[in-house]
């Protein structure tokens, strides 16, 4: 590997001793507070370094989506996901049990904690078409979420439809009173509803393709 700046490898340090004591990675704030750098974009140029160096890969979609490469003597943690259902990408469908997403999991998935970044309360959906495949998304998938009910332009979500009483995964866009639904398939038109119609009930986290 190529060599590291000072700061490079005071960052990579923290990296590791932090995901050591935490389990899961440290967001850019926490970098830069534990290393003592004047700001977020040094902070983020230095992670940059490190990737091209491939000493570690980042998931930008996510806060702490930072993974060191070629790490050694921790074994991943393993935890049970419920499945407790499934969602739609492509045309809104009925999940299980009423807007609440059903009680019970019908199912749970085992998985090491890096595919779920270190999150709480994660829960799991099996998705049904394939209006998402441009973001690798695709039907027979399971994705991961955190309960959310908020979200900002651009974020893959999971809505409910109070009209309807469905619920679909796709990229939510405020626009005004309206909102917009995009899938990430250019064959397929988005949803618009209006915003008072539309209940966020998770965040995309990652997705997996079970094996066959």
């Amino acid at each position: 590997m190529q060599e590291l700046s000072g700061k490079q490898g005071q960052i990579l340090e923290f990296l590791r001793t932090f995901i050591e004591d935490k389990d899961y990675p440290p967001s850019i704030r926490d970098i830069q507070d534990g290393c003592g750098i004047s700001s977020t974009s040094v902070v983020d140029y230095n992670l940059r370094k490190l990737e091209e160096k491939n000493y570690i890969r980042r998931d930008r979609e996510v806060s702490r989506g930072i993974e060191i490469l070629g790490s050694r003597g921790r074994r991943p943690r393993i935890v049970e996901v419920p499945v407790l259902g499934s969602i739609a990408a492509g045309q809104p469908i009925p999940v299980p049990t009423s807007e609440r997403w059903g009680n019970d999991a019908e199912d749970s998935v085992a998985v090491t904690e890096d595919m779920i970044r270190g999150r709480q309360n994660v829960f799991a959906l099996r998705v049904k078409g394939t209006s998402m495949i441009d973001d690798l998304i695709d039907d027979g998938d399971i994705v991961f979420l955190e309960p959310a009910r908020s979200a900002n332009d651009g974020d893959k979500v999971a809505v409910w439809l109070k009209d309807r009483g469905e619920v679909t995964l796709k990229r939510i866009y405020h626009e005004g009173a309206r909102v917009r639904l995009q899938p990430a398939n250019s064959t397929m038109q988005p949803i618009y509803t209006t915003a008072d119609n539309v209940e966020v009930q998770g965040r995309f986290i990652s997705s997996f393709r079970p094996a066959d």
